[in-house]
């Protein structure tokens, strides 16, 4: 069976399996004060053009968003994000478990739009009963999205405008963020770091063993958000094992070079299905493929292949997901490739 469900199936990059293995007898201090997570730090940093950032890694995406998240609110105030974000479809009520809630808008794409920030908190302000009510205080965004759609650079910029106008705080999620880096429309990391308040490089999803770079820009949040890592279960004592990997992925560029693997073998999958005739629930230009199967083509894929059954359309098709990997290879792919052309 070869496993096309998700991006996190594989171990991680040869590159940074050496890494590990070159300095797995080296001494440090723990819980990330040592040089490897220090090396990391500023080659971030630098790829970021901004020196004055915070860098912090943390082992998961879960506990990533719930340690920022309530670092960043006070108890009575909340974070918008959309219907299908990952803090609200994906984690098990984890933000709300801090004691925060999800305040979800609507979206068909996975997205949310600048002026459902504004129409949001601006009636909130205007409710006579706003006191009784939780308060929006930042704005979640996930680049790619839950649905593999992006953010363009002016989509990313109006919002963050919004939320500069209104007060309010932006956090965006890179949990598969070197996809969207793949695209010369979305935000660079250096506008990332201009444009939001935090955000964080994903690693498990691009070939590290696990591990999350939170980028922090505001210098509110910046005060204690060790202690809020300690108290959320996330001050690794092995810290140096993240500063590793994150090294080895910004070094040469491999960070950008993995996504642009996955980006490559995508697109690669996706023109196989459309010129098939098989058309795709969400159109995502990443790594993340929606494509809508009728039954005849479910089974006979399912036979040779794993993936994501994400909902039942009607009778006869299901919504499915194909994700590529950093480790996907050619030959897997050329042969799914062959298998679709036959359905």
């Amino acid at each position: 069976m070869i496993r096309f469900e998700s991006d996190y199936l594989e171990g991680a990059l040869p590159e940074i399996m050496a890494r590990l293995q070159e300095t797995n007898y080296v001494q440090t201090a723990g819980y990330g004060v040592d040089p490897y997570c220090d090396a990391a730090r500023e080659k971030i940093k630098a790829a970021c053009e901004a020196e004055n950032a915070d860098v912090h890694f943390l082992v998961g995406g879960t506990q990533t968003n719930t340690t920022v998240i309530a670092a960043a609110l006070r108890p009575h105030q909340g974070v918008l994000a959309a219907e299908s974000a990952h803090i609200e479809a994906h984690e098990t009520g984890a933000i709300e478990a801090t004691g925060h809630k999800v305040l979800t808008l609507p979206s068909l794409d996975g997205k949310i739009r600048a002026e459902q920030v504004r129409e949001y908190v601006l009636r909130h302000r205007a409710d006579e009963s706003f006191e009784h009510i939780v308060q929006p205080a930042m704005v979640y965004i996930s680049q790619p999205t839950e649905t593999g759609t992006v953010y363009s650079f002016s989509e990313l910029k109006e919002i963050s405008k919004t939320c500069r106008e209104l007060g309010i705080l932006l956090f965006v999620d890179g949990a598969r963020l070197a996809c969207a880096l793949s695209l010369d429309y979305t935000p660079t990391l250096q506008e990332l770091a201009e444009l939001t308040d935090v955000f964080y490089i994903g690693g498990t999803k691009h070939g590290a063993l696990f591990g999350e770079a939170v980028v922090i820009l505001n210098e509110d949040l910046k005060k204690d958000f060790r202690y809020m890592i300690k108290q959320r279960g996330g001050m690794f004592a092995k810290g140096r094992l993240l500063g590793i990997q994150f090294e080895a992925l910004f070094t040469d560029e491999l960070y950008f070079k993995t996504g642009a693997h996955e980006m490559r073998l995508a697109d690669k999958l996706r023109s196989a299905f459309s010129d098939k005739g098989i058309e795709f629930y969400y159109n995502s230009p990443t790594n993340q493929l929606f494509p809508v199967l009728n039954d005849a083509q479910l089974e006979k894929l399912s036979a040779k292949y794993s993936f994501s059954l994400q909902k039942r359309l009607d009778d006869g098709h299901t919504v499915t997901r194909f994700c590529t990997s950093w480790a996907s290879r050619e030959e897997d792919i050329d042969g799914l490739i062959s298998d679709i052309n036959a359905l």
